[in-house]
């Protein structure tokens, strides 16, 4: 069941508990290869490299096959700028949790990637207009900070999880990882996944593409923890509503088969090295769209071998992983 919500400070009665729809006794479509299993890994695939190959598989070559640079977005840099404060918040006492008390995070956040990425100062030109761009841009993400106040209190939780970095592999050989903005488990055991959007609520045509990625997450989760989330919660922090979707067994399983075709489909796209373009409403701002035959451009010869470099499309989920970790850790897509 989806449900769609404007600004409240309810959070889905994950705090209070409450019965696991699916029942906790429920049995995984597989498990993790145990220690000294001799699992051979034959690809891994992350929430945001199977989006990719599903809005464009030429989009997927250029990202994973080629590793062609990417110019950082603004918007991309603002919702890193924010995950990192709200991730941060948690840090602080339960009653220090406070609008004021988030907001006063978001300068020495900016710093602190600034200098992990000096490059991201390249996002504002100098001058005048480059101050009044960077001052509007962070404008833009203290709003965000604010209404996220709006959506729930973070005084009243205590997540279990934060970036929580999850992985599993399938039977057929194909690891599913990836990282998990928030896991809440309430007493009863109950869990609930939490992921903040920067952007608005997709209309409802969309919300299925939207929910893939939490889908995705829980069933990962189950696989670890044998017991099917009851909640996926995505917060838009955009326009202020939250999307609820209550996941069941038949939900897991058919998230499981799409992603095994997902899979298939790339390795069909290896051996053939047939990348076919897909042109949609994002191609405007594409990095690649200057080399993408949909628009007359034409894309370099395919490497021998996957080029040994990190992908800017990964960097994301590098950072996050360093932020955790303090290590720079770089996990790439498997060929």
């Amino acid at each position: 069941m989806t449900t769609t919500e404007a600004g409240s400070t309810e959070a889905g009665g994950i705090e209070a508990g409450g019965t696991d729809a699916a029942g906790g006794a429920s049995v995984p479509p597989a498990r993790m290869p145990e220690a000294g299993d001799a699992a051979v890994v034959v690809g891994s695939l992350s929430p945001s490299r199977a989006g990719d190959f599903m809005t464009c598989p030429l989009l997927y070559r250029f990202r994973v096959i080629d590793r062609i640079p990417e110019r950082p977005s603004a918007a991309a840099v603002r919702g890193t700028l924010v995950h990192a404060v709200l991730e941060r918040l948690f840090d602080l006492p339960t009653g220090a949790r406070t609008p004021a008390a988030a907001l006063e995070m978001l300068a020495p956040e900016w710093d602190r990637l600034l200098e992990e990425e000096p490059e991201l100062a390249e996002l504002f030109e100098d001058g005048a207009d480059g101050e009044a761009e960077h001052a509007e841009w962070l404008a833009q993400a203290r709003r965000m900070v604010e209404r996220y106040f709006t959506l729930e209190d973070p005084r009243r939780l205590e997540p279990a999880e934060r970036e929580l970095f999850v992985e599993t592999v399938l039977d057929s050989g194909l690891k599913l990882r990836g990282y998990i903005d928030r896991v809440d488990v309430a007493p009863s055991g109950d869990v609930r996944i939490v992921d903040y959007k920067t952007g608005t609520a997709p209309r409802a045509d969309f919300e299925a593409r939207a929910l893939f990625q939490m889908k995705f997450y829980a069933l990962v989760l189950w696989r670890l923890r044998g017991r099917v989330p009851r909640l996926l919660q995505l917060m838009y922090l955009g326009n202020g509503e939250i999307l609820r979707y209550e996941p069941d067994e038949a939900d897991l399983r058919a998230t499981q088969r799409k992603v095994e075709a997902l899979w298939q489909a790339i390795r069909r796209a290896m051996e053939t090295g047939e990348w076919r373009a897909r042109a949609g409403r994002l191609c405007d701002w594409c990095d690649h769209k200057e080399r993408c035959p949909e628009f007359g451009g034409t894309p370099p010869p395919l490497p021998a071998a996957p080029v040994n470099r990190p992908s800017p499309a990964d960097l994301e989920e590098a950072r996050r992983a360093d932020a955790r970790a303090g290590v720079a850790a770089r996990e790439h897509d498997d060929l």
